[in-house]
């Protein structure tokens, strides 16, 4: 087998039916692949239908929400593939981006990670100049102000070269990479639940001298957030974990003495958004984004008073938070 596709879903089988027919059209390659959908105790019904339909493709469900990074694993775990990609179930692959991928990656043995252009419902680009989270990275406004005095050094690092160009990290939405690097890294770290765990494994690959890389020669289709946002209540679950996220990336990645100051000023930048926009809802209550804000701060005032009394920075939803 040269290629496994593994896709961690959570009820969203409308995304996933256009993604799994979009690999069915895939025939005309000389490239042995499976695809393995791991589901993620969506519970609603829907897991035996989809098994019947797409007969072909190899269905696992888990018994329980353990996030992205263990998803990924469980799938890993049963792939039978010497390369390993990553796919979101709300991306619509096309038939020739599969032997793009492949053939990028073998001719280019210093790449690690792979990934390809993405996107959205608009025809619109996704910007994938991406650097790795640091001080100045993590906080909106420094970055602002980071990136615009550096923005010459930073079109140098981004330069096309050979149909490639090299980001600090790529979204988990398409992720390439072989079997041996993802022993050597360990796989995914399941201290994140949801977010960041792809920034991590980049990481992780750069730090043992690999590349990551982005082949302007493919492109899928990708409508962000339809995985992980498709109501009001994973809404607002789901970006509260991206700030815990931010905190385990913080904890996992950062150097002692910039971990403090990165924690505390995470946690007042956060509390003064969140506070002002949870006010501001309360007269703009028609507006449902702005509402989703106060449902944040309360899931924060848990996560935090929980955070000091287990002494841990990981979300109550990681496999790892009991360990």
């Amino acid at each position: 087998m040269d290629i496994s596709i593994i896709i961690v879903n959570y009820r969203s089988w409308k995304p996933l039916l256009n993604c799994l027919e979009s690999l069915q059209t895939i025939e005309d390659t000389k490239i042995n692949f499976e695809v393995i959908v791991l589901d993620n105790f969506s519970n609603d019904g829907q897991f035996d239908y989809y098994k019947s339909k797409f007969k072909d493709f190899i269905f696992i469900e888990n018994y329980i929400n353990s996030g992205f990074s263990n998803g990924c694993n469980l799938g890993a775990k049963v792939a039978k593939g010497e390369y390993l990609l990553f796919l979101n179930p709300d991306t619509i692959i096309a038939p020739d981006t599969l032997n793009t991928l492949y053939t990028t990656y073998k001719k280019h043995p210093e790449i690690g990670i792979l990934s390809c252009l993405q996107v959205d419902k608009k025809n619109r680009f996704f910007n994938q100049k991406n650097l790795f989270p640091s001080f100045f990275q993590v906080f909106g406004i420094t970055r602002f102000f980071y990136r615009k005095f550096t923005s010459k050094a930073l079109n140098e690092k981004f330069k096309i070269q050979d149909d490639l160009f090299y980001p600090d990290w790529v979204s988990g939405a398409l992720l390439f990479i072989s079997r041996d690097w993802f022993k050597k890294v360990n796989g995914w770290n399941e201290d994140y639940w949801l977010y960041f765990e792809d920034v991590d494994i980049c990481k992780k690959i750069s730090q043992s001298k690999g590349k990551i890389a982005i082949t302007c020669d493919a492109t899928i289709f990708h409508e962000h957030g339809g995985s992980s946002r498709n109501n009001f209540e994973t809404e607002h679950i789901s970006k509260t974990e991206v700030i815990i996220s931010k905190h385990v990336y913080i904890n996992t990645n950062f150097n002692t003495l910039s971990q403090l100051p990165s924690h505390l000023f995470l946690i007042l930048f956060i509390f003064l958004e969140k506070t002002f926009l949870s006010l501001l809802s309360l007269f703009l209550f028609f507006n449902l984004k702005l509402k989703t804000n106060r449902y944040i701060l309360s899931n924060l005032c848990f996560y935090y008073f929980n955070a000091i009394k287990k002494r841990t920075w990981l979300s109550q939803s990681s496999v790892n938070y009991q360990k």
